[in-house]
């Protein structure tokens, strides 16, 4: 039954997977409702400093080799860019998923869902307007000269340079 304004009880559905309920736009559930009690409690509790600088990440410790032992085959990645070729962190977080999603293989990311995915990517890369698609244009070339000297395998050599025109991103 709605209210005055309209507003029904009925829990809303969340746009991003319409088969889960969206809790956080008033269909709060039991398990809500006994997390903020967990929150509560934890509120209140005490903690000894010594006992928190027990479990601070110990950067000597981490080994990137044994990092790599829990990637799965099939992944889909870029080298690491270094930060001093200036290319703008979101534009590489954005290239680092767009790769991950389109070249990963089934047994990593399920293939609907990446092409959902490379979708919204596309779409926003797509609005890119000015100066920020001049941006764009420029870390490409920046990238590009970097993959040739660097040697990249020549199929991540053309990605980048088709990387705009295959994904319709208008230029002017």
């Amino acid at each position: 039954m709605a209210d005055q304004k309209g507003n029904t009880n009925e829990p809303k559905k969340n746009k991003f997977n319409p088969k889960e309920e969206d809790e956080s736009f008033g269909g709060a559930s039991s398990s809500k409702k006994k997390d903020k009690e967990e929150d509560d409690e934890f509120d209140d509790q005490e903690f000894d400093e010594d006992e928190l600088e027990d479990d601070e990440f110990d950067e000597d410790e981490f080994d990137e080799d044994e990092s790599d032992e829990d990637v799965p085959d099939g992944v889909a990645v870029f080298p690491l860019i270094p930060e001093e070729l200036g290319i703008h962190p979101l534009f590489l977080a954005v290239l680092h998923s767009f790769v991950f999603l389109e070249g990963s293989e089934e047994n990593v990311v399920h293939p609907e869902a990446a092409e959902e995915g490379l979708e919204y990517l596309v779409t926003y890369m797509q609005r890119l307007q000015g100066n920020d698609l001049k941006r764009l244009q420029e870390d490409i070339e920046t990238l590009i000269g970097y993959a040739q000297e660097q040697q990249w395998p020549k199929d991540h050599i053309t990605f980048l340079r088709n990387f705009i025109s295959e994904n319709g991103i208008k230029t002017p």
